[in-house]
This record gives structure tokens, sequence and C-alpha cells, in this order.
């Protein structure tokens, strides 16, 4: 994969991060929303190293 590749996947998979909190409800969020939030956070900072 190239670095061109990389860069493009991690944008996407960012903006599908930020759809994600923007569609949460805080009333209706639960523990198991946040943790798989947390763990695209966790992939996300993998994929850029």
């Amino acid at each position: 994969m190239t670095q061109q590749d990389r860069l493009q996947d991690l944008k996407t998979r960012l903006s599908d991060f930020m759809i994600r909190i923007e569609e949460l409800n805080p009333e209706e969020t639960s523990v198991e929303d946040i943790d798989r939030l947390i763990s695209m956070l966790e992939e996300l900072e993998r994929k850029m190293d």
C-alpha cells in the first residue's frame, strides 16, 4: 500500500468516526457504543504508525 493509499484510508476512517460521533444521541449512548468509538480511535492510531 502506497503512502497515498494509507493517507486516503485514514481520511476515510476518520470521516466514518466523525459521522458516528455526530449521530450519537447522548441519552441513548451505551458504554458499548463508547467502547466501539475508542476501538476505532485506537485502530486509527495504529494505522498512523
